[in-house]
């Protein structure tokens, strides 16, 4: 079983967001978010049967060895948002707001709501990873819920019937309950699927807490953090940062249609902000 080639890409990077936000909308019911209607979501459809189709250990594996040794230069924060704000989409009607302008929507709203200035700062770098696709990678492998590789799959991860398609649906081993790994053996052993989480949660792994990393590395693993998935592989430090993630996520998935920012009243701010943890220019 080989890997696809090539994909139909959605129409913009976001619409995955939206997609994940229109099922986690507040008030519905589980029956009626755990409900993926492949006719109804046909691009949506596609892009995981993309995902769940490449993402193998050993895929994971490669991109890992090809992108956490951080050699493509330095930048500051505000130089990789800038360099993100490139994967704007003029030909999408439905998108009239920056990258940038997305960043700053849920870091303003945890803002707003008074919590720590670290998060505050999570909320900012969240998605500054999806420049992967600025390299070169498809969006399959950069965006969608993430999920644990070199174990068996969840069913509670979406659309989890392309996973059939997966090579490693032929090795045993990757289809036990916890496969290459130890029960218990704590989430930031595990490999998840590659993508932007991860990818961000490296280049600041030297300067923030773990309540930081972990917002920054599972905010995409729904099935752990919304569905209880994969409980099996959890720690004592994974219990305890449970809460963050979902606190986290809560601004990840509403915070999209607030007002727009003003990116100049707000930089004095934020540049105040990155200088407290960060330092001007970081390995990416």
């Amino acid at each position: 079983m080989g890997f696809l080639q090539g994909s139909k890409p959605l129409r913009h990077v976001d619409e995955w967001d939206e997609f994940v936000q229109r099922r986690y909308t507040p008030g519905r019911s589980e029956a009626d978010f755990r409900h993926y209607d492949a006719e109804a979501n046909p691009k949506i459809a596609e892009f995981y049967r993309f995902n769940h189709a490449n993402q193998t250990l050993d895929y994971v594996l490669r991109k890992e060895k090809q992108y956490f040794g951080l050699k493509r230069g330095q930048k500051s924060v505000w130089e990789a948002a800038e360099y993100l704000n490139t994967l704007v989409d003029d030909s999408d009607p439905d998108t009239d707001v920056t990258q940038i302008e997305h960043l700053l929507q849920t870091s303003e709203a945890i803002r707003k709501d008074g919590h720590p200035r670290w998060m505050v700062l999570v909320g900012f770098l969240h998605d500054l990873g999806k420049c992967l696709c600025l390299y070169g990678e498809p969006q399959w492998g950069v965006v969608g819920d993430t999920f644990p590789v070199g174990c068996a799959w969840s069913d509670q991860v979406v659309f989890p019937q392309y996973f059939r398609e997966n090579p490693d649906a032929e090795i045993p081993k990757y289809q036990s309950l916890c496969g290459i790994y130890e029960p218990n053996c704590g989430l930031e052993n595990v490999h998840m699927s590659f993508g932007h989480d991860g990818y961000i949660a490296q280049v600041v792994k030297p300067y923030l807490s773990d309540e930081a990393l972990y917002m920054l590395r599972f905010h995409s693993f729904y099935a752990w953090h919304h569905h209880g998935a994969y409980q099996h592989l959890e720690n004592e430090k994974d219990k305890a940062m449970l809460e963050w993630v979902r606190k986290f996520s809560s601004y990840d998935l509403y915070s999209k249609g607030h007002s727009k920012p003003d990116l100049e009243q707000l930089k004095p701010y934020y540049d105040d902000l990155f200088a407290e943890f960060l330092p001007e220019k970081m390995d990416w």
